[in-house]
């Protein structure tokens, strides 16, 4: 297909320079004699294996351009998966962010109730010690009047037993007494 090709192209090109010409081309001695010179010198590069060197270079070119353009596809299919892959990590990226950002939020709301239950339990605590306190405080007043009143009896017998002449009196002031103490 080369050599068609070629000779194809060595039998057209002096026929299109002598177109316009009045003569045929062959009958020019000029263009006769250098297509014969072209003709000489084709077969010259032919035998000395000219067109094997040009057509095998030609063929490593086009074999290393094709084995770039293979290289080209399979960096390019590569590079598809490696962008679908990181497409693929970024959504998993962004659902874990999500799962954080819930699981934050459920344990914030977790945590405030579990705060406000713990001040509840805190007052309530409170609350009951400030009541015992209130009890522990109204028992001691409630024993500091029985013991006065207990005094105020005893004091009161005590003085009625060592005078009897005036032990209505005396048992009236001890009353009166109590009644002071007691209010």
């Amino acid at each position: 297909m080369r050599y068609a090709l070629l000779a194809s192209a060595l039998l057209f090109a002096p026929a299109a320079h002598a177109a316009d010409a009045k003569t045929p081309w062959y009958a020019d001695p000029t263009t006769a004699t250098a297509f014969a010179a072209l003709v000489i010198f084709l077969f010259i590069v032919a035998f000395v294996g000219g067109f094997k060197l040009i057509f095998s270079k030609l063929d490593e070119r086009a074999e290393g351009i094709q084995s770039q353009i293979d290289e080209a596809r399979a960096l390019r299919e590569e590079a598809s998966k490696l962008m679908a892959d990181a497409k693929k990590k970024a959504k998993e990226a962004d659902a874990a962010a999500e799962d954080i950002v819930k699981r934050a939020k459920a344990d914030a709301d977790a945590m405030m109730k579990q705060a406000k239950a713990d001040l509840k339990a805190k007052v309530a605590r409170r609350e009951a010690q400030a009541e015992a306190r209130i009890a522990r405080a109204e028992a001691d007043a409630a024993a500091d009047v029985r013991r006065v009143a207990a005094d105020a009896a005893t004091e009161a017998a005590r003085s009625i037993l060592s005078k009897s002449d005036g032990s209505d009196d005396l048992f009236d002031g001890a009353l009166s007494e109590i009644d002071k103490r007691l209010n």
